[in-house]
């Protein structure tokens, strides 16, 4: 189990590290005036989102599932922490949402705006491994 609780972590980083970086590409994004800058964009953040970022995701929740069916965990805390990787997985989604609108010149937002949303897993991911390490409850 340790073995499958190691490729867990190890995905786990390889998610959020795009959960850390689109919405960084998604404020230059929001920033460029120049077609050439933002078909640049469009095309890091399609290969960020479909080729690091949806695998990641993937293979985090599968590796998490083994380990939970192999552990059998229980407790107040593994439910928080199901939780925050539900909220992390719609986060996941609008990210993908926020990309089509790209993708397509629709987007609605300043750069500001994503600003603010790229805080959002970094505050996840403290609440997770606090919930995983610490077992509060």
């Amino acid at each position: 189990m340790l073995w499958i609780k190691a490729w867990h972590i190890i995905f786990m980083v390889t998610w959020f590290a795009g959960l850390f970086y689109l919405p960084r590409l998604f404020v230059y994004h929001a920033q460029t005036e120049d077609k050439v800058g933002s078909d640049r964009f469009k095309i890091m953040e399609r290969k960020l989102f479909f080729g690091i970022m949806t695998p990641g995701a993937v293979l985090t929740i599968l590796f998490g599932l083994w380990l939970w069916h192999g552990y059998g965990f229980s407790g107040g805390w593994l439910h928080a922490k199901l939780t925050l990787v539900a909220l992390l997985i719609a986060y996941h989604l609008y990210c993908g949402k926020l990309l089509f609108d790209f993708k397509h010149d629709r987007n609605r937002h300043g750069h500001v705006f994503y600003r603010w949303l790229n805080e959002l897993p970094v505050l996840a991911l403290i609440a997770v491994i606090i919930l995983v390490v610490v077992k509060p409850f």
